[in-house]
């Protein structure tokens, strides 16, 4: 059975991350899923960024938790991605619609209104000044949706156990994502985490560390791998049997298996 293609922040290879135009793309190409990285607004809207701050994505030294939705909405998250596009002829006509902040809610409804069923991952960033605020609206966003239940599309991911503790008893249908950033971290965290948690190690630490991806599996947990990019990162995870892989290039990584099918 093949992994699930999850477009991590969208098709963000081509696209700039976490914009609805990166997210269309990645449905378009066919993607099976969309992660996105979730932080909590001055007054109190989710919005898909990854950085505390602005300065990679929108060449502003604000930072996300300070600033009101209003204040983010100004701003331009996609131009970064291609800085020379004005200048060229042959570039097509941009939807500043796509280009904008993007909301949490926003992405939902695209998941929900989508002609297929899509499955959507959701990290919450930590530290954060709003502590386990981010959590308590992730799960009232997913309860509005009716996602916070057995067979819900969606599912929560974070580096930190003590979150995915908050929505496990806020939500306990949700599916969750333990993501391990270091392979020495596993032996502790295979100690806490639930019985039927997920787990998501990167690929790097699963090619450096060989026993990483048995140890879990071994221990009745599926695979959640990031980030896929290469032919050979995509091996390993499909000698591992992991359930799905986050890549930054969905439609490579469909190709790739098909060709393999082939």
């Amino acid at each position: 059975m093949r992994p699930q293609i999850v477009a991590h922040r969208g098709a963000s290879h081509d696209k700039a991350e976490h914009t609805l135009g990166a997210y269309v793309a990645a449905l378009d190409d066919g993607a099976d899923g969309l992660e996105c990285d979730v932080r909590l607004t001055a007054d109190g809207h989710l919005v898909c960024v990854h950085d505390r701050d602005l300065r990679r994505i929108a060449s502003n030294r604000g930072i996300v938790s300070t600033m009101e939705l209003a204040e983010l909405d100004q701003l331009d998250f996609a131009a970064w991605k291609n800085p020379w596009a004005d200048l060229d002829d042959e570039a097509p006509d941009r939807d500043e619609r796509l280009d904008r902040v993007l909301t949490l809610r926003t992405l939902f409804e695209t998941v929900a209104d989508y002609d297929r069923r899509i499955e959507i991952a959701v990290e919450t960033k930590h530290p954060t000044r709003y502590g386990g605020l981010v959590e308590r609206r992730v799960v009232d966003l997913l309860r509005h949706f009716g996602w916070d239940r057995a067979g819900s599309p969606a599912r929560v991911m974070s580096f930190s156990w003590t979150a995915l503790q908050r929505v496990e008893r806020l939500a306990p249908g949700v599916p969750l994502v333990q993501l391990v950033e270091k392979a020495h971290h596993w032996p502790m965290l295979s100690k806490v985490i639930g019985a039927d948690w997920l787990v998501g190690p990167g690929i790097r630490e699963l090619a450096d560390h060989k026993k990483l991806g048995p140890r879990i599996t071994r221990a009745g947990h599926d695979l959640h791998v990031w980030t896929v990019n290469t032919p050979a990162d995509l091996d390993l995870c499909l000698r591992l049997g992991a359930k799905a892989v986050i890549t930054d290039r969905p439609a490579y990584l469909l190709d790739l298996l098909e060709e393999r099918d082939r």
